[in-house]
């Protein structure tokens, strides 16, 4: 889910990290939800569980993560409103710089983007 670049040619353990961040930001891992274990969340993603672990301890080292020894890891209180400001703060520094200079070579005009429907 970051917002800097694509996902080719990113390094396995932050795209994992991305899609936990996804995860948290939705709710499906609210504040306080235990997250998978190390090995089952490797297995879902045909990850090595090294390269998950990774993933883990950087959500750790950020805060955005407690361990419990012997339970598990949990959600953070505060982590989804963390990610969010930094999601948001990387989508305007990165993104949408470029999709703004989209919409002007292709004469969109975001007013009526946001008033269209859905695309079916």
């Amino acid at each position: 889910m970051t917002s800097s670049g694509s996902a080719a040619g990113r390094p396995v353990y932050l795209k994992l990290r991305d899609q936990i961040a996804a995860a948290i930001l939705d709710g499906t891992f609210a504040e306080g939800a235990m997250l998978p274990s190390v090995r089952a969340f490797a297995a879902a993603e045909d990850a090595n569980p090294l390269t998950v672990a990774k993933a883990y301890q950087q959500f750790q080292a950020e805060g955005l993560v407690q361990v419990q020894r012997g339970i598990g890891m949990f959600v953070a209180p505060g982590a989804a409103d963390i990610l969010r400001t930094r999601e948001r703060e990387a989508f305007l520094r990165h993104e949408w710089p470029e999709i703004r200079a989209r919409m002007r070579r292709l004469h969109l005009d975001p007013a009526q983007l946001l008033g269209a429907p859905e695309p079916i």
